[in-house]
């Protein structure tokens, strides 16, 4: 499973107390737990800690894990880089993905591919890039444009979606795939992270809306307020939420 224990981050962007070390605390006691083929959504209001969790989840160097352990099947991945932490097998799809002039598609995936898994031949690269393609309805020509450049905001995300279903990690936090995206286009994103998930795929899905939890029904509902998980249940929380909001956790 992928373990998180009593997780506490700091953000090295935000200002420093006089007496230095490390910036304005974010995360103060985060624990979940996520198992091979479960999906867990995490809710929570703007400024509660959602997004530092992904990050800091994948190493980005702005957050420091000031203490806490985060295992994947048993290993301990909390100070690893961002990459060994994809080939242990955990991938984040972000918020705001990137874009990566003069690095097609294409390059970007198989490199991805070999690194993580070995050499893989050229043919059977490309029928599955055209597969998984023509599933997310993606034109074929985007295989040879540059990452994300010029890119609207849905295609980005489709292509986040894309990298999910090419790379097939083990465990994946999805960090608001949903936002931006239109009525298609969300119904799309959520067929393509049903297939990946199959049966074994572990899913960390961060969302602000029910919309989505309305395509992907999650196993688990967790409520993130001021950097701890205040409150977890079943899909009827996500529900109540959408309703009542979170004056009332």
């Amino acid at each position: 499973m992928l373990e998180i224990s009593n997780l506490h981050v700091s953000s090295e962007s935000s200002p420093r107390p006089a007496s230095g070390g490390a910036g304005k605390e974010i995360l103060k006691g985060v624990f979940l737990k996520i198992k091979p083929g479960e999906i867990h959504a995490l809710m929570g209001p703007n400024g509660s800690g959602k997004s530092s969790l992904s990050l800091a989840l994948m190493g980005h160097p702005h957050y420091q894990i000031t203490s806490g352990k985060i295992t994947l099947d048993g290993k301990n991945i909390t100070h690893l880089t961002p990459d060994k932490r994809a080939k242990s097998g955990l991938f984040l799809a972000m918020q705001y993905p990137i874009a990566v002039p003069g690095v097609s598609v294409a390059n970007f995936l198989r490199t991805s591919v070999k690194n993580l898994k070995g050499e893989v031949k050229t043919t059977e690269f490309v029928k599955d890039l055209k597969s998984e393609m023509g599933q997310l309805k993606i034109d074929e020509s985007f295989a040879s444009r540059a990452i994300n450049d010029g890119f609207s905001g849905g295609e980005k995300k489709k292509m986040e979606v894309l990298q999910l279903s090419i790379l097939q990690p083990k465990y994946t936090v999805l960090d608001e795939t949903d936002s931006g995206l239109d009525v298609d286009a969300l119904k799309l994103v959520a067929q393509g992270i049903k297939k990946a998930q199959g049966t074994k795929l572990g899913i960390l899905l961060i969302t602000h809306y029910q919309r989505i939890l309305k395509y992907i029904k999650p196993n688990f509902v967790h409520i993130l307020v001021s950097g701890k998980i205040v409150k977890s249940g079943g899909h009827t929380l996500a529900e109540k939420i959408e309703d009542e909001g979170y004056l009332g956790i």
